[in-house]
């Protein structure tokens, strides 16, 4: 087992100043079990609901009276699947008797639960459970991280091929467990086509009047498509940087699958091997690096875009913290070189920094203001 202590004592902040927590995250990132390995570290008691099955929910049917009893750590899984509870978790949170904390997992970003989460608003906090990053391994296994991705199982398998099952089980899963809450009456069908077919968009431009003839569905259902599977934690979009420059400029977003793994299953790489073959390998591997950085920098207080021009310049990944401009070029050499043309670049969009992200095992300086960093060392070199 991979220990996440760093995740745990995010929760433990979080918990010193509010009463309930968030716990959100793709299905199979793990939460569950950072839940119960925090909830085995909690300095009173703790209970564990799972309202994805019937027993459990048959517990807290009447939760004004099946909850109101217990004290110390309440943690609800699933809660997206059982709402109404919400009030009744602010009213025993509010409580000043007791000392009931809560810690809600769910697979589902609130924001696309609509209003359900609003009575608990201005008591909780949220936190994002990433996958495994490379900077979380005891040892570096780059490559194998970046073929079966962050969700533990995956990673943890016996072998490829049990990995690549896992996987097909959890997109399984999701279309057939999450998409409904998610989709309204819309045709689950459709959406794992889109799903499918993204697979093959991934690390481009947003082409979703493409996209929609292909499915034969207007441009406004292909971005409805789009935005359940973000709202599932499943992809990413990122947003284009707009300079006042003088040439063309890419101005749509570019979409990412968040978890290497499920897209190299979407794709049908099983091995290593088949990986490094395939041609969309490159853009699989940005998007690899793309969750590693972001989530080392911080999602927090950190804004996040690309730039591109249509005469090819472009910067992978732009920084905004206030109103400091930071650039990221994303390279697979193990020694990368600082481009003229990236040069030029971060004048003409006024970068405090220029640095590259790279497949090698060691950081080192590139000039005054770039830096090359090993994606295995981000965290400690950032």
């Amino acid at each position: 087992m991979i220990e996440r202590d760093r995740h745990i004592r995010a929760l433990r902040r979080l918990f010193s100043s509010h009463a309930v927590v968030v716990l959100m995250g793709q299905r199979g990132v793990g939460k569950t079990t950072l839940a119960q390995e925090f909830a085995s570290r909690w300095r009173w008691n703790s209970y564990y609901f799972d309202l994805g099955k019937a027993a459990d929910r048959a517990q807290i049917e009447d939760p004004g009276a099946g909850l109101a009893k217990l004290q110390g750590l309440i943690i609800l899984d699933e809660i997206d699947r059982f709402p109404s509870v919400l009030p009744v978790i602010r009213n025993l949170a509010q409580r000043t008797w007791t000392q009931a904390r809560f810690l809600l997992l769910s697979s589902i970003d609130h924001k696309s639960l609509g209003g359900k989460m609003q009575p608990l608003e201005d008591l909780l906090a949220r936190y994002e459970l990433p996958g495994l990053l490379a900077e979380e391994l005891p040892v570096p296994q780059l490559n194998t991280l970046w073929l079966r991705g962050g969700l533990p199982n995956s990673f943890a398998a016996s072998s490829d091929r049990g990995s690549y099952e896992f996987r097909e089980r959890c997109i399984r899963d999701f279309f057939e467990r999450d998409i409904y809450r998610l989709t309204g009456n819309t045709s689950v069908a459709l959406v794992e086509r889109f799903w499918t077919m993204l697979a093959g968009c991934h690390g481009q431009v947003w082409n979703g009047s493409e996209l929609a003839r292909s499915l034969d569905v207007s441009h406004h259902t292909a971005r409805r498509y789009l935005e359940i599977l973000e709202s599932a934690f499943l992809v990413r979009r990122i947003r284009p940087w707009q300079a006042d420059l003088p040439r063309r400029q890419v101005k749509s977003p570019k979409v990412y699958f968040r978890d290497s793994g499920l897209l190299h299953c979407c794709l049908g790489m099983t091995t290593y091997g088949e990986l490094e073959r395939h041609p969309r390998s490159w853009a699989s591997w940005e998007g690899f690096v793309l969750e590693n950085l972001m989530h080392s920098l911080g999602q927090e207080t950190n804004q996040y875009y690309f730039w591109a021009a249509h005469t090819g310049a472009k910067v992978d990944l732009i920084v905004q913290t206030g109103a400091v401009l930071r650039g990221f070029a994303i390279r697979r050499s193990l020694r990368p070189r600082l481009t003229r043309t990236m040069q030029k670049t971060m004048e003409e969009l006024s970068l405090s920094r220029m640095d590259i992200v790279h497949a090698g095992p060691d950081s080192f300086s590139l000039g005054q203001r770039s830096r090359a960093f090993s994606v295995q060392r981000l965290r400690e070199d950032l």
